[in-house]
C-alpha cells in the first residue's frame, strides 16, 4: 500500500512562503507548542483532499492566504501539495491552489476538475465524503457519543449506500401511491357491489315498513288510552287526599294561633323584666361611676396623710438626733466648767506653795551686806547701761510670748474647726444620699406616669372615637328603624320563610360556585312601575333557585328530599330551552320587551331572564296590551303595568291582590338588606359597648395618674428644698470652715514663721546684755568665785523663772478652757434653737395629719356607703335577673311548642304542597296526553269535548298565571274519553306497581317498534333505475380496480431492487465492521475480556434506524456508553474508528491529538497497537500532545512559531528510527509472552 511522502505548503495559514513538511514515516507524530499552528498541518491535508471551506476554521477561502486574518495577506494565491508514493515506487502529487477567490485543482501538476480529482483520490483509497483518512481534534470523543441514528448515517457515507436514499425514497413514494390507488378502487368495487345488494332489499323492507307502520299506531292508541285511564283514577284519587290534608291544616293552624297568643303574653312580660333589668343595671353602672370617683378621692387623702406622716417622722427623728448632740455638748460644757474649776484650784494651791518657799529660801542668802550693796550698784549700772537694750528685749519677749499664745489657740481653733468640718461633710454625705433616694423614686414615678399617660391617651382616644362611632350607628339605626315602621313591615319573618332561607344557605354552602340564589334576589326591575307587571311573568318561577347545571340541580333536589324539606323549583343553566329573541318586537310602539326592564349584575342570568320571559312585552295600560296582543297578524303575549296578562292562546289573567301581595317581594328585598344591616349595627353597638365599659379602667388610671403626681410633686419639692436650701447651707458653711482654715492655717504658719524670727531677736539682745553685764561685774564675779553674775543669778534667779512659768501654763489653759467653753455654748444656743424650730413643725405637721385624717376618714365613710349601697342593687340586679331568666325559660318553652306545632303546620303544608304538586303533575301529564293523541293523530273516541279544544301551550315552562293554568285545566277535565276499546286486564290494575310495570311493558313494546321502524328505511320508488346504475359503477370500478393492482406490482418490484442494493452495501460495511470491532477493541485494551459490539435497531432495514454501540471495559461489568470513563470513551471510538478505516482503508491516517483523552496506561496500549498497524497495515500521522505517545513514533515533526509583523509556523523534522526504542521492545515482549 502506497504512502504520504511530503506536504509542500506555500503561503496557507500560518505557514509563510514555500514550506516543505515532511518527509512522513510509517507512523509520524506532529508536535508544537500550543499557537504554533499544528491544527493548520490538518487543516492543509483537508483542504488538498477537497474538504469544503465551511469545515476549515475560516469564512472564506481568501481567509486561508497566509496574513488574511489581520488584513495583510502576503499574496493573491496559496497552494497545498501533496506527494503519494504508491508501493512500487511511483509517485502521485494532488495539489490545490487558491487563486482570485476560487480553486483550482491539478493531478500531477496537471489542471482538472473537481470530480476528476476526487475520482484520483478515490483510487488511492481516499473517500473525501466520508473522511476516511481524517480525524479532526475532539471528533474521537464524539464519535463515541454518537446517536443511534447518527451512526447510522456515518455507515451509510462508508458504506456509500446512501448514494441510494434519495432513488430509494422515490420508488417508496410511488409504490405507496400505487398501493394507495389499487385500495381506493378495491373499496369503491366492494362499496358498488354493497349498493347492488342493498337496492334487492329495498322493495321487500317498504312492503316490511307499511306494516310496522299500522301495528305502531294501534299499539300508541292503547298506550295513550291506558295513561288516560290510569292518570284520571290518579287525580280523583288526590283530589280527595287534598280535602282531607286541608282539614288537618286548619285545625293545627287553630291551635298554633292558640300557643302564639300565648308567647306573645311571656314576650310582654319579660320584656317589662328586661326593662327594670336594664334600670337597675343602669343605675349599678352609675354607682360604679360614681364608686370609682370616690375611690380616687380616698386614695388621693390616704397618700397625702402618708406623705405628712413620713414627713412628721423624720422631723422627730432629726430632733432626736438634735437632742442626743444637745446632751453630748452639755456634758462637754460642765465638764469644762469642772475641768476650769479644777484649773483654780491648782493654781490657788501653787501661789501659796510659792510663798512659803520663798520664805524658806530667802532664809539661806549668805551674802554679805557689802558684797550686796555692791552687786546692787553693778546691777543699776548694767540697767542704766543696757535701759534701752533691756526695753526692747521685755518688749520682743512680751511680744514673743504674745505670739506663742495666739500659736497655741490657733491650733486649738484649727482642731476645732476640722472636728467641725468632718460633722459637715458627714451630713452633707447623707443629704447626697436621701437626694439619690428621691431622684430614684422621682424617675421610676416619671416613669410610671409617662406610660399611665399614654394608656390614658390611648383610652380617651379610643373611648371618643368609640362615642363618636355610637352616636353614627345609633343615628343609623334609629333611621333604619323608622324605615322600617313605616314600611309597615313586622320584623318577625315567618317559620317557613326562615326555613326555606336556611335551606338556601345551606345548598349555597355545599355549592358555592353552583347556587346563585333565588331569581328575585338575583335581579330587579329598572322601576317601581314594573314591579307587579313582573311578578306576573314571573309566576311560579319568582323564588325559584337559579343553578349551574342539570347535575346540580339533581344533587339539591336530592339534598331536600334527604332533609324532608319543601320542593323547590330550579332553573339549570345548562338545560334551559331559550328561545332566540324577536328583535322586530322592540320597534313596537307603547311597548317594552319584558326582558329590557328588568336588570340583573350577573351576566350568565340574562339566559335565566330569557328563559322566563320569553318575547312578553310590556305596556303601560290594559288596553294597549289587548290591542298589541290580539289586534296584529300575530298574536303575542302582554301584560299591562296593573298586572293584567294576555296570552297567545287567548287566555287573560287580570291582576289581583294575591298579585299586590307577592309583588311586596321586590320591597322585601330592599327590607331584608335594611333587617340585615340592622342586625350589623347593633351586633356593631354590642361591641362598642364592650370598649365603652374601659371608662372604668380609664378613671382608675387617671386616679394612679393623680396620686403618681401628687407623690411626684411633695418629692420634687422635698428634693428641691434639700438642693437649694439644705445642701446649699451645708455647702456654704463648709466653704466658710474650709475658708476658716486656710486663714487659721496661713495664720499658724505666719505666727511660726515670726516667733522663730523674733527667738533670734532675743537671743542677740539677750547676748549683748550678758557681754556689758560680764563686763561690770567681772571683778565682783572674781571675788565671791563664780564664772559670771548670770550663774549666782541662776542659783538664785531660776526658781523665780520656774514660778513665773508655772503662772504662764495656769493661765493659757484657763484662757484655753474659756474660749472652748465660749464655743460650746453658742453651738449649744444654735442646736437649741433648731429643736424649738422642729418643734414648731412637728407641731404644725400634727394638726394637718389630723386635718387630713379627717378628710380620708370622710372618703372612706362614703366610699364604704357606695359599697353598701351597690351590694344592694346587686342583690336586686340577682333576683330581678333570675326572675327574668324564670320567664325566659317559660318563654323558649312556650316557644319550642309553637314551633314542634309549627314543624307539625309545616308538615301539613308539605303534604298540601306534595299533592298539589302531584295533581299538578298529573293534570299537565293529562294534557300531555291529550296534546300528544292530537299532534300524532292518534284517533281516540271521545264521549264529551273535542281534541281541537287542547290548546298548545308550554305549561311546563310558561305557565305564568295560577288562573290561566286553573282554566285550560278545567277545559281538559270536561273532555270525556271513550275506554271501551281498552283492554279490561289494563283497566282491572290496582296497584301503582301493577300500573307501572304494565306501562313499562306498553311503552317497551312501541319503543321496540320505533326502533324497528327507525332502522328499517322508507320505501324507495326508483329502486329498478337504480339497480341497473349500479351495475355499470360496478363494471368501471372492476376495470379500474385490476390496472391499478397491476401498477401497484411493477413498483414493488422496482423497489425492492433498491431496496436489495442499499441494503447489500450497507450490510457488506455494517457486518465487516461489526465482526473487526471487537478484535481491535481486544487489541487496543491488550486484554481478551475487552467486548465491543454493534447491533442494528431494525435488523430488516438497518439503514431505516439507529446503530447501537457498546463497549464492556476489561474488568468491568457492562453499562451505558455515557458511564465509561473519558479514557475509556476514547478508545471505544478510536475501536471504531480503525475498524471502519480497515473496511474501506485509506494509504494513512491523520488524527488530531486523539491522545487528549487518554491516561499513560491507555496511551501505551494505542500507541502499541498503532506502532503495530503501522508496520503491516498503513502509515499514520497523528499530531500529539503527550510525550508518552509521540515516544513511539518512527518520526518527529516539530512546529514552532516565531514572529515579524505577524507569527509564523516553523517546521523541524526528527528520524527516531535512528534511536532504538528497547524499552517499547522489552513492553512488547512482555505483552507478547503475557498473552
Amino acid at each position: 500500500m502506497g504512502r504520504l511522502e511530503v506536504l509542500l505548503v506555500e503561503n496557507f495559514k500560518s505557514w509563510r512562503g514555500r514550506q516543505v513538511i515532511g518527509p512522513f514515516r510509517r507512523f509520524t507524530c506532529i508536535i508544537g507548542p500550543n499557537g504554533s499552528g499544528k491544527s493548520n498541518v490538518m487543516d492543509a491535508l483537508s483542504f488538498v483532499m477537497g474538504e469544503k471551506t465551511a469545515n476549515l476554521r475560516v469564512k472564506n477561502i481568501q481567509e486561508l492566504i497566509y496574513g488574511a486574518h489581520i488584513g495583510k495577506p502576503v499574496s493573491s494565491c496559496a497552494s497545498v501539495k501533496i506527494v503519494y508514493v504508491e508501493e512500487s515506487g511511483e509517485e502521485k502529487t494532488f495539489t490545490r491552489i487558491i487563486r482570485g477567490g476560487c480553486s483550482e485543482f491539478h493531478f500531477d501538476d496537471n489542471p482538472v476538475t473537481r470530480s476528476a480529482y476526487i475520482a484520483e483520490l478515490e483510487k488511492i483509497g481516499v473517500m473525501v465524503k466520508a473522511r476516511n483518512c481524517l480525524v479532526f481534534q475532539g471528533t474521537v470523543e464524539s464519535i463515541s457519543m454518537k446517536k443511534p441514528k447518527e451512526r447510522t448515517q456515518f455507515f451509510e457515507e462508508i458504506s456509500t449506500s446512501g448514494e441510494l436514499i434519495g432513488e430509494y425514497e422515490e420508488k417508496k413514494r410511488k409504490l405507496l401511491k400505487a398501493e394507495e390507488d389499487a385500495q381506493f378502487n378495491f373499496n369503491k368495487k366492494k362499496n358498488v357491489a354493497a349498493e347492488r345488494k342493498h337496492a334487492k332489499l329495498e322493495k321487500e323492507e317498504a312492503e316490511r315498513y307499511q306494516s310496522l307502520l299500522e301495528e305502531l299506531k294501534i299499539n300508541k292508541i292503547q298506550l295513550q288510552l291506558f295513561q288516560l285511564y290510569h292518570n284520571e283514577r290518579k287525580i280523583h284519587f288526590l283530589n280527595t287526599e287534598l280535602e282531607r290534608v286541608n282539614r288537618n291544616l286548619s285545625v293545627t293552624k287553630e291551635s298554633l294561633s292558640d300557643h302564639e297568643n300565648i308567647v306573645k303574653a311571656k314576650k310582654k312580660e319579660h320584656g317589662m323584666l328586661t326593662r327594670k333589668l336594664q334600670q337597675t343595671e343602669k343605675e349599678l353602672k352609675s354607682l360604679e361611676a360614681l364608686l370609682n370617683q370616690k375611690r380616687p378621692q380616698y386614695i388621693k387623702a390616704k397618700e397625702n396623710t402618708s406623705h405628712h406622716l413620713k414627713k412628721l417622722d423624720v422631723a422627730k427623728k432629726s430632733i432626736k438626733d438634735s437632742e442626743k448632740q444637745c446632751s453630748k455638748q452639755e456634758d462637754d460644757i460642765k465638764a469644762l466648767e469642772t475641768e476650769l474649776v479644777d484649773l483654780d484650784g491648782a493654781w490657788r494651791s501653787f501661789e501659796k506653795q510659792v510663798e512659803e518657799e520663798i520664805l524658806y529660801k530667802r532664809r539661806d542668802i549668805e551674802l554679805e551686806a557689802s558684797q550686796l550693796d555692791r552687786y546692787k550698784e553693778l546691777k543699776e549700772q548694767v540697767r542704766k547701761k543696757v535701759a534701752i537694750m533691756t526695753q526692747q528685749l521685755e518688749k520682743l519677749q512680751w511680744e514673743q510670748r504674745a505670739d506663742k499664745e495666739r500659736l497655741a489657740f490657733e491650733k486649738r481653733r484649727h482642731g476645732e474647726v476640722q472636728e467641725n468640718l468632718k460633722q459637715i461633710k458627714e451630713q452633707i454625705e447623707d443629704h447626697k444620699k436621701r437626694i439619690e433616694k428621691l431622684e430614684e423614686y422621682t424617675k421610676t414615678c416619671m416613669d410610671c406616669l409617662k406610660e399611665k399617660k399614654q394608656q390614658e391617651e390611648t383610652l380617651v382616644v379610643e373611648i371618643e372615637n368609640t362615642k363618636s362611632r355610637m352616636s353614627e350607628v345609633n343615628e343609623e339605626l334609629n333611621l333604619i328603624r323608622s324605615e322600617l315602621q313605616n314600611a309597615g313591615i313586622d320584623n318577625h319573618e315567618g317559620k317557613r320563610q326562615q326555613k326555606r332561607a336556611e335551606v338556601l344557605e345551606h345548598l349555597k354552602r355545599l355549592y358555592p360556585d353552583s347556587v346563585f340564589g333565588r331569581l328575585l334576589d338575583l335581579c330587579h326591575p329598572i322601576h317601581k312601575k314594573y314591579q307587579l307587571a313582573v311578578t306576573k311573568l314571573f309566576g311560579r318561577y319568582m323564588v325559584a333557585i337559579v343553578v349551574a347545571s342539570e347535575k346540580v340541580a339533581k344533587d339539591c333536589i336530592r339534598f331536600l328530599k334527604e332533609e324532608r324539606a319543601e320542593p323547590e323549583t330550579f332553573l339549570a343553566l345548562d338545560y334551559l330551552d331559550i328561545k332566540p329573541i324577536n328583535e322586530r318586537l322592540r320597534e313596537i310602539k307603547g311597548c317594552k320587551m319584558m326582558i329590557d326592564v328588568i336588570k340583573t349584575q350577573f351576566p350568565q342570568l340574562k339566559k335565566v331572564i330569557q328563559f322566563v320571559c320569553g318575547n312578553g312585552l310590556v305596556c303601560e295600560t290594559v288596553e294597549e296590551a289587548r290591542h298589541i296582543a290580539f289586534g296584529g297578524p300575530e298574536r303575542r303575549k302582554t301584560v299591562a303595568l296593573d298586572g293584567t296578562l294576555f296570552l297567545k292562546s287567548g287566555v287573560i289573567s287580570g291582576g289581583s291582590s294575591d298579585l299586590k301581595y307577592k309583588a311586596r317581594c321586590w320591597d322585601e328585598k330592599e327590607i331584608k338588606n335594611l333587617r340585615d344591616r340592622r342586625t350589623q349595627l347593633i351586633q356593631e353597638l354590642k361591641d362598642l359597648m364592650k370598649i365603652l365599659r374601659k371608662e372604668a379602667d380609664l378613671k382608675q388610671i387617671q386616679t394612679l395618674v393623680q396620686g403618681t403626681h401628687t407623690r411626684l410633686k411633695y418629692s420634687q419639692s422635698e428634693l428641691e428644698m434639700i438642693k437649694k436650701k439644705q445642701l446649699a447651707a451645708f455647702y456654704r458653711e463648709q466653704s466658710q470652715l474650709q475658708s476658716e482654715l486656710l486663714n487659721i492655717a496661713s495664720q499658724c504658719t505666719m505666727l511660726s514663721e515670726g516667733v522663730k524670727e523674733r527667738q533670734q531677736r532675743i537671743e542677740e539682745f539677750q547676748e549683748e546684755i550678758d557681754k556689758v553685764e560680764d563686763d561690770i561685774f567681772q571683778h565682783f564675779c572674781e571675788e565671791i568665785g563664780v564664772e559670771n553674775i548670770r550663774e549666782f543669778e541662776k542659783k538664785h534667779v531660776k526658781q523665780q523663772q520656774e514660778i513665773d512659768q508655772k503662772r504662764l501654763e495656769f493661765e493659757k489653759q484657763k484662757t484655753r478652757l474659756n474660749i472652748q467653753l465660749e464655743y460650746s455654748r453658742n453651738q449649744l444656743k444654735k442646736k437649741l434653737n433648731k429643736i424649738r424650730t422642729l418643734e414648731e413643725t412637728i407641731e404644725k405637721g400634727r394638726e394637718d395629719i389630723d386635718n387630713l385624717k379627717k378628710a380620708e376618714e370622710t372618703c372612706l365613710q362614703i366610699v364604704d356607703e357606695l359599697m353598701a349601697k351597690r351590694q344592694q342593687l346587686k342583690d336586686v340586679f340577682v333576683t330581678q335577673n333570675a326572675n327574668t331568666e324564670k320567664v325566659q325559660a317559660q318563654l323558649e318553652e312556650e316557644r319550642k311548642k309553637v314551633l314542634a306545632i309549627d314543624r307539625e303546620v309545616g308538615k301539613w303544608q308539605k303534604e298540601v304542597a306534595i299533592i298539589q304538586t302531584s295533581l299538578e303533575q298529573k293534570r299537565l301529564e293529562k294534557h300531555n296526553m291529550l296534546l300528544d293523541c292530537k299532534v300524532q293523530d292518534l284517533e281516540i273516541i271521545l264521549l264529551l269535548g273535542s281534541l281541537d279544544d287542547i290548546v298548545e301551550v308550554e305549561l311546563g315552562t310558561e305557565a305564568e298565571s295560577t288562573q290561566a293554568t286553573s282554566d285550560i285545566y278545567e277545559k281538559e277535565a270536561a273532555i270525556e274519553v271513550d275506554y271501551s276499546s281498552l283492554r279490561e286486564d289494563l283497566k282491572a290494575l290496582q296497584t301503582d306497581k301493577e300500573v307501572e310495570a304494565s306501562l313499562r311493558l306498553l311503552l317497551q313494546q312501541v319503543a321496540s317498534q320505533e326502533e324497528v321502524l327507525l332502522k328499517t328505511a322508507a320505501p324507495n320508488l326508483r329502486a329498478l333505475e337504480n339497480l341497473k346504475t349500479i351495475r355499470d359503477k360496478f363494471q368501471e370500478s372492476t376495470d379500474a380496480f385490476e390496472a391499478s393492482r397491476k401498477e401497484a406490482r411493477m413498483c414493488r418490484q422496482e423497489f425492492e431492487q433498491v431496496k436489495k442494493r442499499r441494503y447489500d452495501l450497507f450490510s457488506q460495511c455494517f457486518e465487516h465492521v461489526s465482526v473487526s470491532i471487537d478484535q481491535i477493541y481486544k487489541k487496543l485494551c491488550r486484554n481478551v475480556s475487552a467486548q465491543a459490539f454493534l447491533s442494528p435497531e431494525n435488523p430488516e432495514e438497518p439503514y431505516l434506524e439507529g446503530i447501537g454501540y457498546n463497549c464492556v471495559a476489561p474488568g468491568k461489568r457492562f453499562m451505558p456508553m455515557d458511564n465509561l470513563s473519558g479514557g475509556e470513551k476514547c478508545v471505544a471510538a478510536l475501536a471504531l474508528l480503525f475498524a471502519v478505516h480497515s473496511f474501506r482503508p485509506a494509504p494513512f491516517f491523520v488524527l488530531d491529538e486523539v491522545d487528549a483523552a487518554l491516561d499513560n496506561t491507555n496511551i501505551g496500549k494505542v500507541s502499541s497497537y498503532i506502532k503495530e498497524q503501522t508496520q503491516e497495515q498503513f502509515q499514520m500521522i497523528i499530531i500529539s500532545l503527550k510525550e508518552e505517545f509521540y515516544s513511539q513514533a518512527d518520526a518527529l515533526i516539530g512546529i514552532y512559531p516565531e514572529f515579524d509583523d505577524c507569527m509564523f509556523s516553523r517546521v523541524l523534522t526528527l528520524d527516531l528510527s535512528q534511536y532504538p526504542d528497547t524499552e517499547g521492545q522489552e513492553s512488547s515482549k512482555r505483552n507478547q509472552e503475557s498473552r
